[in-house]
């Protein structure tokens, strides 16, 4: 299959085109490379990539939407694989205006361009987020998700309206993933364990927001992967061809066991910090997949220390530390 990967420098994308490539796909991957976070960690995972002989990369911006055609009329993508988006809860309170811009125009963009050059399935990114204050627990697709706590929630609960109305208008295939705290090597800088991480082997304190009484259903990458590789090949049949799962480890973990199992695998003690909850902020997040793991015969079983260690690893043998 040849596949469209948006957002190939980011942490999820690095990872899907990865997968795609060895399952023998060819990816053409795109990103901005803007500077949210490091430049340089985005380019490093590129040059990961840049070795692979079915890989090609080409540096766009979904807001172009000219460029972004001219891309899909060359190449006639089969599949897209969308994971481009300005990302971060708390950004989006300062930031408003990038959101609306990328994450409501440039997902506009990509469906017009799947529109104009019919592909068999878009798969794209929307998250746990969008449960926003949401009480009841494990939150399942089936809840109403009209209470977002952040404008980066808004813009994905967007993104699932929009890919229905064009599954009803045009006929895209089109099926969203809420993503659960991803987590991993190559992650990005700005999520809690890349952070704490860097703050513990500095010697700084760690900042734990609402006296660490949150809880979040943390996910392994490699696990959100081996999702989207199976998902990418199935898309929905019905009436109206949108479908929408959560894909999540299913199990919450108290922010403060998160700590202690990132100081074991450290073999350091954090100087905690302790805050009150940040504007946008959910308490918890609890994946219910048993949809998803029927479709696709697979439920993510990866556990925190395995892939806390693994990140860890990672970050030493990265960052020489």
């Amino acid at each position: 299959m040849k596949l469209l990967v948006t957002g190939a420098a980011g942490f999820i994308g690095f990872h899907t085109a990865r997968r795609l490539c060895a399952e023998g796909h060819e990816v053409v991957g795109i990103d901005n490379l803007n500077d949210y976070y490091s430049v340089e960690l985005k380019e490093a995972r590129l040059a990961q990539l840049a070795g692979l002989a079915n890989f090609r990369f080409q540096r766009l911006d979904i807001v172009d939407k000219d460029g972004l055609l001219r891309l899909f009329e060359a190449q006639r993508f089969q599949r897209v694989i969308h994971l481009a988006a300005q990302a971060g809860v708390r950004y989006s309170v300062d930031h408003p205006e990038v959101y609306v811009e990328s994450n409501l125009g440039g997902f506009l963009n990509i469906l017009e361009a799947c529109r104009h050059y019919p592909v068999e399935h878009l798969l794209y990114a929307s998250s746990s987020s969008v449960y926003g204050l949401n009480d009841k627990l494990p939150f399942a697709t089936t809840d109403p998700v009209e209470q977002p706590a952040s404008l980066y929630a808004a813009s994905k609960r967007a993104n699932e309206l929009m890919a229905f109305t064009y599954a009803h208008l045009y006929g895209i295939r089109a099926t969203g993933l809420r993503f659960f705290t991803v987590y991993g090597p190559w992650g990005r800088p700005d999520m809690a364990l890349f952070k704490f991480t860097a703050a513990i082997l500095q010697g700084r304190p760690i900042d734990v927001y609402n006296d660490g009484q949150m809880s979040r259903d943390f996910t392994y990458i490699d696990d959100i992967v081996e999702g989207i590789q199976r998902l990418q090949a199935l898309p929905p049949t019905a009436s109206v061809p949108s479908q929408v799962y959560n894909i999540g480890r299913g199990a919450p973990v108290r922010l403060l066991d998160f700590v202690e199992c990132l100081e074991a695998a450290l073999g350091i003690r954090a100087q905690k910090h302790f805050l009150p909850l940040q504007p946008g902020d959910v308490l918890r997040t609890w994946a219910d997949v048993d949809e998803l793991a029927e479709l696709i015969d697979f439920r993510p079983s990866t556990s925190l220390a395995s892939g806390v260690n693994h990140f860890v690893d990672w970050y030493r043998s990265y960052y020489a530390v």
